[in-house]
């Protein structure tokens, strides 16, 4: 079971915060897979050195998210939502992309500049592989 999840103090969300981007991350890029167990609240709390508080919120929310499903007795798993993966990976990128293009908003491109800057920036990506 993977629990190397870290905590930044330098990061100025709160922990919680940091912590559901972690485990949706986790899911996303599939080191965690549907029906997983994940590390328990108290387990996670004494490997981030995080109040069992934090990540019970985080855990809430996640849960909320339909991301973790907890079973009383058993433990926590990653919801057997075969789909949440390519979700989770899709509302990250969108959320990349929503900074990029609001950058590029902000430094007057338009919408065919962002399309055209897009592209030149992922052949130079694939260039260099």
């Amino acid at each position: 079971m993977h629990s190397e999840l870290t905590i930044s103090q330098a990061d100025s969300r709160p922990m919680y915060l940091q912590i559901i981007e972690q485990v949706r991350r986790r899911v996303a890029v599939g080191d965690w897979g549907p029906g997983q167990e994940i590390p328990s609240i108290r387990a996670l709390a004494a490997s981030t050195r995080v109040s069992v508080i934090t990540i019970k919120r985080a855990y809430f929310e996640l849960e909320h998210e339909g991301v973790i499903t907890t079973r009383q007795g058993r433990g926590t798993f990653v919801s057997e939502n075969v789909q949440l993966q390519q979700d989770l990976r899709e509302q990250e990128l969108d959320q990349h992309l929503a900074k990029a293009a609001d950058a590029g908003r902000e430094l007057g491109l338009g919408t065919k500049e962002l399309e055209q800057r897009l592209r030149e920036v992922v052949r130079k990506k694939e260039e260099t592989r």
